[in-house]
């Protein structure tokens, strides 16, 4: 199930960005060896202050297993402003009909094998819907990605290539870069549906995903201690307290989420 989160909702749904965040460390940074910049676990850039619209999945509990970032190519965006090399002295494109979509992953330790709806493919195949269908609902006409190799197998095998791409493919740390063009059609839609046996809505309400566990919990009122930590963070004069704070914080919401399981 997929949660869009935005300008318009995202005070709403920050644990879920902050788990989401941690989730782009893991695969950019740790699996993929990717060039971007991680602190205290979390994977951030520029362009994630520029209130992009993130298609975020969730699975039962509330936890993010995947996710993909859209933002519109009139501003900034990663191909004109980081990726220039790609378009090998083209004009990056520019269009309220094109959306740029970025930070595409998935989490291959929480989701399985094979076709199920717990499995990397179906989770893959979930969030490319997604992400086609609300640029589609937002008047996009088509979606410019900066990929690797990999992800464009990826893309294929799910009979959702590119029609086009743009540029060159170049270096990106350990691994290459090309951008690739996609339509936001309801055929493509349709053969990515067809592919992974995926009916139905795909999206989840922000109703619904207040409810979930992990989730419910995270909007609950901060304990005294967690107050204190938080506070302690804020406070911190040097890094060696902040880490520490952070360290603090984080092994108490290890002790509360063992407390939650034990309870249930």
């Amino acid at each position: 199930m997929i949660l869009v989160v935005d300008a318009t909702n995202k005070e709403k749904f920050g644990h879920v960005l902050d788990d989401m965040f941690k989730l782009r460390a893991r695969v950019f940074g740790e699996r993929l060896g990717w060039e971007v910049t991680i602190e205290d676990g979390r994977e951030r850039d520029v362009f994630d202050d520029l209130n992009p619209s993130y298609a975020i999945g969730l699975d039962d509990e509330g936890n993010a297993v995947s996710c993909v970032r859209a933002l519109q190519t009139t501003g900034p965006h990663m191909l004109a402003d980081v990726f220039a090399d790609i378009l090998d002295g083209e004009p990056p494109l520019r269009s309220a009909s094109l959306w740029e979509s970025t930070r595409f992953c998935v989490d291959t330790k929480r989701l399985g094998r094979g076709s199920g709806q717990h499995s990397v493919s179906y989770a893959t195949s979930e969030l490319m819907i997604a992400s086609l269908e609300a640029a589609k609902r937002a008047g996009v006409d088509d979606i410019v990605t900066v990929i690797d190799p990999i992800m464009d197998r990826v893309l294929k095998r799910s009979d959702n290539a590119p029609y086009d791409y743009l540029g060159k493919t170049t270096g990106m740390g350990k691994t290459a870069a090309l951008a690739a063009l996609l339509d936001c059609t309801d055929e493509r839609i349709d053969r990515i549906r067809a592919f992974a046996g995926i009916e139905g809505d795909v999206f989840i309400t922000d109703e619904e995903a207040l409810a979930l566990p992990a989730i419910a919990r995270a909007a609950a009122p901060k304990s005294e201690i967690e107050t204190y930590c938080d506070e302690q963070i804020a406070a911190a004069t040097t890094e060696e307290e902040r880490l520490a704070a952070l360290r603090l914080k984080a092994a108490l919401a290890d002790k509360i989420q063992a407390h939650a399981k034990i309870s249930t």
